[in-house]
């Protein structure tokens, strides 16, 4: 079953998103709530902390995957064969719960004709990455956005990451990693093209 994927729309001043002080203020409940005094010396300039860091973390949102992709290269001298970016770091946000994914992804696609500079691919993984998450739907994104705006004959996406989620709350299993794999194209017709992907990224370091 093909997974469903969202394209949010960007958030412009028009759409009803909070002022700076109406977010520091949501801040200072959640501190009363918790049960501490956000008047006291050490949280009185938390709630400006917090929604300065929100901006940054959540910057995701600001951004469009199709604009860091739209810049290609044709001049390959024929290559034709998988290209593949591993190990790239990742920080993101359970939907469930807002607290931290931390993890890394592992992005491939097979060329048809055009080649991406190597530090999009980073950027895509940091634009789906700085919103609110599940793995699921983040590993999906990033195959959806390259296999529409580059066109290739097939890509391969693995994410690896751990999930506060669990680590910090509930369960409480610290050191468990979640895989998620999305395939499309020549990877998802050919097991021999995902087994060579996942022989690659096992076989080098």
């Amino acid at each position: 079953m093909d997974a469903i994927v969202k394209n949010f729309p960007l958030l412009d001043d028009t759409s009803g998103r909070p002022t700076q002080k109406e977010a520091e203020e949501a801040v200072r409940v959640l501190l009363r709530w918790a049960g501490d005094d956000p008047e006291r010396e050490g949280l009185k300039d938390t709630p400006a902390r917090v929604v300065k860091a929100y901006k940054e973390l959540f910057g995701g949102y600001e951004l469009a995957a199709e604009d860091v992709l739209g810049r290609t290269f044709e001049e390959v001298a024929g290559y034709d064969d998988m290209v593949l970016v591993k190990d790239i770091p990742f920080f993101s946000h359970c939907e469930h719960h807002m607290v931290p994914i931390i993890g890394k992804a592992h992005v491939a696609y097979m060329p048809n004709g055009r080649v991406l500079g190597l530090s999009k691919i980073a950027r895509v993984v940091d634009i789906y990455a700085r919103r609110l998450q599940t793995q699921e739907t983040m590993t999906a994104q990033i195959a959806k956005a390259i296999d529409e705006t580059l066109a290739p004959r097939g890509v391969a996406v693995m994410i690896e990451a751990e999930h506060m989620c669990m680590a910090m709350r509930g369960v409480q299993k610290q050191g468990s990693t979640t895989l998620t794999t999305t395939f499309t194209g020549s990877f998802q017709a050919d097991p021999a093209e995902q087994a060579r992907f996942m022989t690659m990224l096992r076989g080098f370091k």
